[in-house]
This record gives structure tokens, sequence and C-alpha cells, in this order.
């Protein structure tokens, strides 16, 4: 009686990672079709067609769309430099889009942001045992290079996008142009780095030692 237990339980075990399904982001704003068109794209397509999506209509007037859009070219082309298939591509795009979109309407710190971002990494670098032949979304070197991407791209930009998320464009405007106007100084560093510490919980350095820590 006990075996017939033991094999039904070892049965059931089977059958669940059997049924194991690995679910990892995708940017559900593009389709896997048009993301395989983007590829055959100029620069300048890319960005167009990138800007309807995204629904942006002041970009070359408005700050925050200017950058954002920059932001999400910018990791197209590195995607694509990357020789990344449509899936991974369109898992990168997810991911950045998810990491501002954390910031924008959850007002999530960095160290909370990065790891969101570990979470939505971990399933694309997994492979499940249980399906033959099966290889995961991103492979080691791919995961690693993106890591290293995001976190020069995003994470040491992050003040950068709470300011964005968090004011409004009139003011946005102002300290751009503030901080053009105070630019110059005789030792080479303006006033807003003289006074900038890294004790601040949203500067990038708090989270860099997390970030040099993951592993795949």
């Amino acid at each position: 009686m006990a075996g017939r237990r033991r094999e039904k339980k070892d049965l059931q075990k089977l059958k669940k990672e059997a049924e194991e399904v690995i679910v990892y982001l995708q940017w559900d704003a593009v389709s896997h079709q048009k993301i395989q068109e983007l590829l055959d794209k100029t620069a300048a397509e890319v960005e167009a067609e990138l800007k309807e999506l995204l629904s942006f209509q002041h970009q070359d007037t408005e700050i925050k769309e200017s950058v954002l859009l920059d932001e999400y070219v910018c990791v197209f082309w590195w995607a694509k430099s990357k020789s990344f298939s449509v899936t991974q591509i369109s898992f990168t795009l997810a991911v950045l889009h998810m990491l501002l979109e954390n910031i924008k309407e959850k007002q999530m710190d960095i160290v909370d942001n990065m790891m969101e971002f570990v979470k939505a990494l971990a399933p694309a670098c997994y492979c499940s045992q249980s399906a033959e032949g099966a290889t995961p979304l991103l492979g080691k070197q791919e995961s690693a290079a993106f890591v290293i991407y995001v976190k020069e791209s995003f994470f040491h930009k992050y003040r950068l996008y709470q300011t964005l998320f968090s004011t409004s464009r009139e003011q946005v405007s102002i300290g751009m142009e503030r901080t053009i106007e105070v630019f110059p100084s005789k030792n080479g560093i303006t006033p807003l780095e003289e006074g900038t510490t890294f004790e601040d919980p949203g500067d990038p350095v708090a989270g860099d030692a997390c970030m040099a820590n993951m592993t795949f």
C-alpha cells in the first residue's frame, strides 16, 4: 500500500514537472512580427515607429518624451547589435518598460527596482529540466551583457528618471536651463556635483553592490 502511494506521488511529481511552464516578460505593445519588421528598418524609421507605438507626440519639445523615446530606441539597437532573436528583443523592451513603470506608477526606489529587475531576469535565464533539449531565453553571456547594459544605461541615470516622472514639464525645462547656465566652472565641477553625496538612497551607487553580485 505504501509502495503504491509512493508511486502515485512520484507520478504526480513527474506530471507537474512536465507541465511546468517558464513565463518571462514580453512587451505587449509590440508584436513579434512588428519587431521583425523593425530589424530591417533604418534608425530614423525605428525611432518613428517606436514614437507611434508609445504615443509620443511632443518628443521634439518635451524633455520627458525625448529621453524616454531615446531609451527605448537605444535598448532596441543594443539588442539588435547583440544579434538577439525577436523574442529576446521583446524581453529586453519589456524589462525596460517595467522598470520605467515602476518609477512612474509606484515611485519605486533604486534598490527595490533592482530586485524587480532580478526577478524579471531569472526566468529568462532558467531552463526547465523537464523539457528535453530546451535552452534558456538568455544564455550566460547574453544575460551578463544585459545586466551590464541595464546597469550603465538605466540604473546609473536613475535620478534622471525619478525627476522626469515626479516633475512637471515646466519644472523640468527650467531645471535643464539652469543646469546649462551653471555648467561652466573653474574647477570643472558643477555646483550640482559639488552638492551631491552618495548617501542619498536614490543614488545609483547605493545599488551597485547588488548589481555586481548578480550571478546566473
